[in-house]
């Protein structure tokens, strides 16, 4: 049914204007006044903002690890999301050393197929390089449209890859038209580190912090930049907690590397001071790379501001407090990691950045959506308000306030790591292809009706990336 939105006030990365917006077969087919609304659905945004629907680059929904399962999955997962105004996740796809690429993607299709109320793409991991992943990775880039990798540099003995491996992914990459994403920890000295502790008797959460030091991320995601400058590739950095990535990511970009960088709402809101909960309530708060010193939240802002930080993920990645989190009670090296982050990442940056002036409007969104979009080969398709897009959208409400709290979230899992936070401004109606998800903010959605998203290539054409005198084959 065709639809039409009126009265609100349009917000994408570039503009702010008031216009209607004519939708029809799940597009955009008209943005003016005074539209002809014959046979559509009236849909009245008074007193709000429309924004293209968020973009979430970096989910773990039903994931394997530490010996459990994420709490949430692909349905709980994206009703969540979409609550929170997210209309596209691009969530990591695992795989095995010695399996084809292939099997692993098979496993996320099917965990996925049936469930995602929302679209959904997937990002690789690569965990070796060899003859037989070489000669995959077109064919995943070409007919499955996953067109980004992930290297971890971190979780030794368990998913982090050496440097040759990193360093040969990023040569492929370039090659064939990806995007390597890592997670930039020093994972050999973290173990040394662990180990360490244990040894003492320190099992605390607030461990799992001081095992993972900031300089142990900034050395990794400057040699993972070093490596990019030498393979002339592109790099993105995931979950960037600290002044010491922001650093090694600056002057990266300084050099005219082309790497980008990625935040999370848990490190501009919480700190370091969390996992210290008493009766092990810390270990709510366990994820890595790690909380940090309440200080790096300020210089995580600037950066976000300048443009040296580019996105906004939420590492999904939720596991319920009693019955998973606390297998680590005795030892904080087996706390699974991660949080429920999904539903709540675009209220709190609208809340914490747009409203308290750290960030304007078409930055949040920028920040949100369509960054994501121009980098994951989803863009203009997704991430914008444009004549031809597809009709993802949400009429967000930015003066409603509420304090968020796991007794009125949607995700599966049992506590809210934001719990008592009060947010300002909050998604009222959410549409993904023309379609309610969310109405008046009840769910009306239907698991299943997620389409999977393949992904163009990499646009190789970054403002950021220079020629380079040494050539790489």
């Amino acid at each position: 049914m065709k639809k039409i939105i009126k009265n609100g006030t349009i917000v994408t990365a570039s503009d702010t204007y008031q216009a209607e917006i004519l939708i029809e077969d799940g597009k955009i087919t008209q943005i003016g006044a005074n539209l002809p609304a014959l046979g559509a659905e009236v849909v009245d945004a008074k007193g709000c903002l429309v924004f293209p629907g968020g973009i979430d680059p970096h989910t773990h929904l039903d994931m394997p690890f530490g010996g459990t399962v994420t709490k949430d999955d692909f349905e709980s997962g994206t009703i969540a999301a979409a609550f929170g105004g997210t209309t596209t996740v691009i969530d990591f796809c695992l795989t095995n050393k010695g399996e084809p690429l292939k099997n692993a993607i098979q496993i996320w299709h099917d965990k996925s197929r049936e469930k995602a109320v929302i679209d959904y793409g997937f990002h690789l991991m690569i965990s070796e390089i060899n003859e037989n992943v070489l000669n995959e990775l077109p064919q995943v880039i070409n007919e499955e449209g996953i067109t980004s990798f992930k290297v971890f540099m971190a979780y030794k003995n368990v998913f982090q890859a050496d440097d040759e491996t990193l360093f040969r992914t990023l040569v492929s990459a370039k090659e064939h038209g990806a995007l390597v994403m890592v997670h930039a920890e020093n994972g050999d000295v973290i173990d040394y580190l662990t180990k360490k502790a244990l040894e003492e008797g320190k099992t605390e959460p607030i461990y799992h912090a001081l095992t993972r030091p900031t300089a142990l991320e900034g050395e990794a995601t400057g040699r993972a930049a070093k490596l990019t400058g030498l393979a002339n590739s592109q790099l993105y950095v995931v979950h960037v907690s600290c002044a010491d990535a922001v650093e090694r990511i600056t002057e990266a970009r300084s050099e005219g590397f082309d790497v980008w960088g990625e935040t999370c709402p848990q490190y501009l809101v919480l700190d370091q001071s969390y996992l210290e909960k008493p009766n092990f309530e810390g270990a709510k708060y366990v994820w890595s790379p790690p909380l940090r010193e309440k200080w790096n939240q300020e210089v995580l802002w600037n950066a976000l501001k300048s443009g040296q930080l580019q996105t906004l993920g939420s590492d999904q990645c939720s596991f319920d407090f009693k019955g998973q989190k606390d297998l680590g009670r005795d030892d904080f090296t087996k706390i699974p990691n991660g949080g429920p982050i999904i539903e709540d990442r675009l209220s709190i940056l609208f809340s914490e950045g747009v409203k308290k002036g750290r960030i304007s409007l078409n930055q949040f969104v920028d920040l949100t959506s369509t960054r994501a979009a121009k980098l994951f080969g989803l863009f203009p398709k997704k991430g914008t308000i444009s004549i031809g897009a597809d009709a993802d959208l949400v009429i967000f409400d930015p003066n409603s306030e509420r304090v968020i709290s796991a007794e009125t979230h949607h995700m599966a899992v049992d506590y809210n790591a934001f719990e008592g936070l009060k947010v300002t401004g909050e998604p009222v109606s959410v549409l993904v292809r023309g379609d309610y998800v969310v109405r008046d903010k009840q769910f009306v959605g239907k698991p299943g009706s997620g389409q999977y998203l393949k992904r163009a290539k990499y646009n190789t054409n970054s403002p950021l990336t220079k020629d380079q005198t040494l050539s790489i084959n």
